[in-house]
């Protein structure tokens, strides 16, 4: 068989990283079977679908790697690729479906749909739709029309019950008596979901649907819509339904477990190796021993959809955020300098393209701080000394109550004299002057007497190595600022 998977995303918000596992498990097996990838945009809820949610998705997916054979901006043999260009098909489908008797219009209202819901509810019954417009006379109809009441279409599921063979959970079975008839369209026209996803399915050819758990009692309905738009049962694409994605407590991941967005992920610095890395552990693993693996290992290990486990999976950003620190210890120095470079240009630290001089610290403070960072972002903070003019240059308050006792000035100004006094300006030689100055003639346990000093050059108690950012701050930028923390104490 050929493999033709879809991802297929409504752009009305920032991308969940539950969806985003979606997107990754689809394009890992469609890479491993040498299959299409689709990419398909759901956008048939114009109030709420927008141009920026849709760039966005196209964006992220690009960022994780995840390139589509087919799709917006790649075009392909299937398109249009966004519900919205496919509005004609929708409603020459349901004319077609309402013609030959497997829909029907449905004239209840919102307020009688209640009404008999909690009636049934009362009796012990099963609450969905009761069928009431199924068997409405000619009579009523026209009566109905004639007072302008609105009406939506309605599949007829027929009697029976469903059965297929699900890629994660095995053999499940849905009796039609618990499958009521479900809308195709609302009362303005409007196509639902529905109705476009199972007939955007047959007509791209879709061999296999990934989704989620969450979907799993809408495939009896699309099968049955599938049938009854004249596809084999043969020609029915295998349904497979992703586990959970849970949060704390057992409940679905949500904002109330923090940020879920992949896009807030971005900008806090993770990296798309580790994003992919741990989304792709969230109900699969390449090997119990083996938690880091590129994208290329995942892809050959992809071979069975039915490895995917049917428990649900916990979100645990602390995992994430050790996994990241991981990768970030993986690149080589180049290619984190790279990616910090792009950072701190969109912080505002450096040019773009960084200056020279910019250039040179950052190429000197990228190994300072890559055992040290577990996310890109704290290098910002870390290297942020190094790129403030000394106008701009502050002192975090919290850091100095921690740093600066009462021997501080004493200490500043002991280091102030003996790095003036170096030769050399390196951080060897910083080195030994502190240490002789502050440990052997104040005597000083090196903690107590590098803490003012660390400070007073770098804003903060958490730095890269001292006598290394030192020598990258400078000699004359380093004494400015112990003469101006001195100063200020002294006030």
């Amino acid at each position: 068989m050929t493999v033709r998977v879809r991802f297929a995303p409504s752009p009305t918000g920032d991308l969940h990283v539950g969806v985003a596992r979606t997107a990754l498990f689809n394009w890992a097996y469609a890479r491993n079977r040498q299959g299409t990838f689709v990419l398909r945009i759901e956008d048939t809820d114009l109030a709420r679908s927008t141009e920026e949610s849709y760039r966005g998705v196209l964006d992220v997916l690009r960022w994780l790697g995840l390139d589509w054979d087919e799709g917006p901006e790649v075009g392909g043999g299937y398109g249009p690729y966004r519900q919205s260009e496919r509005m004609d098909s929708y409603r020459e489908t349901l004319q077609r479906l309402l013609a030959d008797g497997s829909a029907y219009l449905c004239y209840c209202t919102p307020e009688e749909l209640a009404q008999r819901r909690e009636q049934a509810r009362a009796a012990g019954g099963p609450s969905g739709y009761d069928g009431r417009c199924r068997t409405r006379t000619s009579a009523e109809v026209a009566a109905f029309e004639a007072e302008g009441r609105p009406a939506v279409v309605r599949f007829r599921m027929p009697e029976g019950s469903t059965t297929f063979d699900d890629l994660v959970r095995g053999e499940v079975t849905f009796d039609h008596a618990f499958v009521p008839d479900f809308a195709l369209a609302r009362s303005d026209g409007a196509p639902l979901y529905t109705l476009t996803a199972p007939m955007d399915d047959m007509l791209m050819q879709i061999s296999h649907v990934l989704r989620g758990e969450d979907l799993l009692s809408s495939t009896p309905r699309q099968i049955q819509l599938l049938l009854a738009l004249g596809l084999a049962p043969e020609q029915v694409p295998s349904y497979g339904h992703l586990p959970y994605v849970m949060g704390e407590n057992n409940q679905k991941l949500s904002k109330r477990h923090g940020e879920v967005s992949v896009s807030w992920f971005r900008e806090q610095g993770y990296l798309p190796e580790a994003m992919r890395n741990y989304l792709a552990l969230l109900g699969w693993s390449l090997h119990p021993d083996n938690e880091m693996f590129t994208l290329e290992e995942m892809v050959a290990g992809f071979d069975d959809i039915r490895r995917i486990s049917k428990n649900p999976a916990r979100f645990d950003h602390r995992k994430l955020h050790a996994i990241n620190a991981d990768w970030i210890r993986r690149l080589d120095d180049a290619d984190l300098l790279a990616r910090l470079t792009e950072i701190f240009e969109v912080k505002g630290l450096v040019g773009h393209p960084p200056t020279p001089e910019q250039a040179a610290l950052l190429q000197g403070g990228v190994p300072l701080v890559q055992e040290r960072i577990t996310t890109l972002t704290e290098a910002v903070e870390m290297l942020r000394f190094l790129f403030v003019s000394e106008s701009e240059f502050m002192v975090d308050p919290a850091s100095a109550a921690r740093g600066f006792g009462a021997d501080a000035p004493e200490i500043l100004q002991a280091a102030g004299s003996a790095l003036a006094a170096l030769e050399e300006w390196s951080a060897a030689d910083i080195e030994r002057a502190l240490k002789e100055s502050l440990v052997d003639g104040l005597g000083l346990k090196p903690r107590k007497a590098f803490a003012p000093v660390r400070v007073a050059a770098t804003g903060r108690t958490v730095s890269p190595p001292l006598y290394e950012s030192l020598e990258l701050l400078g000699r004359g930028r380093v004494l400015e600022r112990i003469a101006a923390v001195r100063a200020e104490l002294a006030e």
